[in-house]
């Protein structure tokens, strides 16, 4: 039977359903930020891709603070590594789960304070304003480039997935999160 919990042996399957999800999630909203970036304005793939980014945005913010208290709730059933990587490990996942709030956040907080407003699965969450508010408006500037950092990031927690623990290490972290 699949446990629900994490194990010193195995994250478990919630754990793991969050991860995976997010993970794909995490993909594509770099992939409409990439499209967004990349190709002209008038581009079809384009706008396609970015018609989801705020919605998509928006979920993973509620998916990142559900994973982190089902995380802590978790933390003392988990195996841990220690000495040096142990600790590079827990200031990458720190850093990780803190630009994962933070990036939304300051979008969010920029909208609120916008003249476009700002709506979350076609529900109105913030009215546009006539004006906006200066502060929101130059926290909010930090999302892209604070969002790509995010995706280094990302892209170093894979790398280090699979370059320390499967071919440096050989242990079974990558088997415990499958």
């Amino acid at each position: 039977m699949t446990r629900l919990t994490d194990s010193p042996d195995r994250y478990g399957l919630i754990s793991r359903a969050f991860h995976w999800s997010m993970a794909a999630l995490f993909a594509a909203q770099f992939v409409s930020a990439a499209a967004h970036w990349a190709l002209p304005r008038e581009n079809a793939l384009r706008e396609t891709l970015w018609t989801y980014h705020v919605d998509l945005g928006v979920t993973l913010l509620l998916l990142v603070l559900l994973r982190g208290v089902w995380g802590l709730w978790n933390l003392s059933k988990r195996a841990t590594e220690s000495g040096p990587m142990g600790y590079a490990a827990k200031a990458g996942h720190a850093g990780l789960y803190a630009l994962m709030v933070i990036v939304p956040a300051i979008k969010i907080i920029g909208a609120a304070g916008g003249t476009r407003g700002f709506s979350y699965l076609g529900i109105q969450v913030f009215p546009a304003r006539d004006v906006a508010i200066a502060w929101t408006k130059t926290i909010s500037e930090w999302h892209g480039t604070l969002g790509w950092i995010l995706a280094a990031l990302v892209i170093g927690h894979i790398a280090a997935a699979v370059i320390w623990h499967h071919f440096i290490k050989r242990d079974d972290v990558l088997a415990r999160m499958a």
